[in-house]
């Protein structure tokens, strides 16, 4: 019997899922790096510098997705560019399905070529089956969003992987340790007001992801559009920014010897969609949050950089005593567990890595630049998957992803400016024109030139 068996399909009664990882087997990254071998050779890697350069952009080339004669919808890809850094930016438009079945279509190569082998990998390095796997999934689908699992239903019909490899991959977070960092600030804390945030991505390097790179933008045919920095084939959100100003970050907490963490939960990758989607201030944000059972220790820092213009610091410990799981803190908030190292409309956690002295020095005068410089200076050295500065107010994102054994705080990072997408060149930016269906032609509107 499966050891998953008492982790059933059912709601949060009685006492929760669990699962605990085995020993990490000797070698067993091997399995995926063999797989990888040749990607980084396709790519310089001669990016020295502070990275932060003007000849950021979109590159002209890009291509729209030719209507489908059986799905809905629609999608382009093209590529951000800065000096030797290259990302894919996939922007899809519709319902839940439709826009996974476009993200799968647009990325079929690279998913194929990532997803089964990470699977492989992940279960042999945990010492789990895919059978376990599936015990995990079925534990934790009935917490997670239908739109999302529609989403997941159209990536593997549209990439050609199957539905039950894309759940297992898409379970692995709940199963994992990691460790990250944020730092948020606004109003009088930043050169032009603007609320600023950053996300640090501290994994696992072995994995390979960050040799699959993509900034997903999904523009829903109901709820608000939202861009995500992923990695080809995973459509959940481990930070993000959605077109109403509302910016997420993550910090894992819990170390491995905290195992079994509780399975019968979302994962905060897939509420985090849903916040994204949903969320029109801050306080929505929170309302989402406070609806979800947690799964083990997080920090997170969400913003609001357009209705409520402020962020906050939550930090969220389930093996706490309850009157004491959830704490949430503001700017300069005397209360902060890094009090008395606390700022005026700045909130952040980095572990003691040295944040403070940096947002007090540039306190009045923080701006994209300054953020960026501070992104370089936290991440964990060996472990620098992802690096991501959000510009909630401007609605940009700065974005750099680690290559070959360079790690993202040494690489070139590329701009994304959500207001300016404009996938069928009419001169209206994608965000604008949305994902309506005006003409009845079967695209969205921002494919409809």
């Amino acid at each position: 019997m499966s050891r998953f068996a008492n982790s059933a399909a059912v709601p949060p009664t009685g006492a929760p899922g669990r699962y605990r990882p085995r020993a990490v087997s000797p070698g067993a990254t091997a399995v995926l790096l063999a797989v990888l071998c040749g990607v980084s050779a396709a790519w310089s890697q001669e990016a020295k510098g502070p990275f932060f350069q003007a000849g950021m952009r979109l590159s002209a080339d890009v291509v729209p997705s030719p209507a489908s004669g059986t799905v809905a919808g629609g999608g382009y890809r093209a590529e951000l560019s800065n000096g030797t850094a290259r990302v894919p930016l996939v922007v899809v438009g519709g319902k839940p399905y439709e826009m996974g079945w476009h993200i799968g279509r647009l990325l079929r190569p690279e998913i194929r070529r990532f997803v089964p082998a990470a699977a492989a990998a992940f279960m042999k390095r945990l010492g789990v089956t895919a059978e376990e796997l599936s015990d995990v999934w079925k534990s934790t689908a009935p917490f997670t969003d239908d739109r999302f699992e529609q989403e997941l239903l159209g990536l593997a019909d549209g990439s050609g992987v199957p539905l039950a490899t894309l759940q297992q991959v898409h379970c692995l977070p709940l199963l994992l340790p990691y460790s990250c960092s944020s730092v948020a600030a606004w109003g009088k804390a930043t050169r032009d007001g603007h609320l600023y945030h950053t996300r640090d991505l501290d994994w696992d390097l072995e994995v390979g992801a960050h040799e699959f790179p993509v900034v997903l933008v999904f523009v829903p045919e109901r709820g608000t559009a939202h861009a995500v920095p992923s990695f080809a084939g995973f459509i959940g959100a481990h930070c993000g920014m959605n077109a109403a100003g509302i910016s997420l970050a993550e910090m894992g907490d819990s170390p491995s010897k905290e195992a079994p963490y509780n399975v019968r939960a979302p994962h905060f990758t897939t509420w985090f969609r849903r916040v994204l989607r949903d969320a029109d201030s801050l306080t929505d944000a929170l309302a989402v949050f406070r609806e979800q059972p947690m799964t083990k220790r997080y920090h997170f820092v969400f913003g609001d950089g357009r209705k409520e213009h402020r962020a906050v610091k939550i930090r969220a410990h389930s093996p706490e005593a309850p009157a004491d799981r959830v704490r949430i803190w503001t700017g300069n908030d005397p209360d902060d567990e890094l009090a008395p190292k606390v700022l005026p409309d700045v909130v952040y956690q980095d572990e003691g890595r040295g944040a403070y002295p940096v947002l007090r020095e540039h306190h009045g005068k923080i701006d994209a630049r300054t953020m960026v410089d501070l992104c370089n200076r936290l991440p964990i050295k060996g472990s620098n998957v992802m690096n991501a500065v959000f510009d909630a107010t401007g609605q940009r994102i700065w974005v750099s992803y680690a290559h070959g054994d360079m790690e993202a705080y040494k690489r070139p990072y590329v701009l994304v400016e959500l207001n300016r997408l404009d996938g069928d060149r009419d001169g209206i930016p994608d965000l604008k024109e949305g994902a309506g269906d005006r003409d009845g032609d079967g695209r969205p509107d921002f494919l409809d030139p």
